[in-house]
């Protein structure tokens, strides 16, 4: 059976900065401006409270090194296996079962009012 993997993750900034008792998104701001990272209040807002998409490594090693962590402390990656679309295609009934549901295909014909006329 054929898998496909799907990967995802997880940002922990947040939690991180409530064990080193900073609540606001604000408090980061020169924390950040010490290590040479200039960020707008709105940019770090979003870091806090959001999943990044991108994170620049010096921001990033900027985190690390405010929180004495690991980038592996910060972003905790998920893998999850999901079988191909493919893989749940219905089955045709094997040997004359006929309690497995087939799919049939049907075809509507524009006009047709009814059965046809017995001659």
């Amino acid at each position: 059976m054929n898998e496909i993997k799907r990967l995802g993750y997880t940002w922990h900034l947040r939690q991180i900065m409530a064990q080193h008792n900073l609540w606001k998104s604000t408090e980061l701001r020169p924390l950040l401006r010490d290590r040479g990272i200039n960020l707008s209040d709105t940019q770090i807002y979003r870091l806090v409270t959001g999943t990044p998409e991108r994170i620049s490594l010096s921001v990033l090693v900027a985190l690390c090194d405010i929180f004495d962590c690991s980038p592996a402390d910060l972003i905790e990656t998920k893998v999850e296996l999901r079988a191909a679309k493919t893989a749940n295609a219905p089955r045709l009934p094997l040997d004359g079962d006929t309690t497995a549901p087939v799919a049939h295909r049907i075809r509507l014909v524009k006009g047709d009012d009814g059965p046809p006329a017995q001659a």
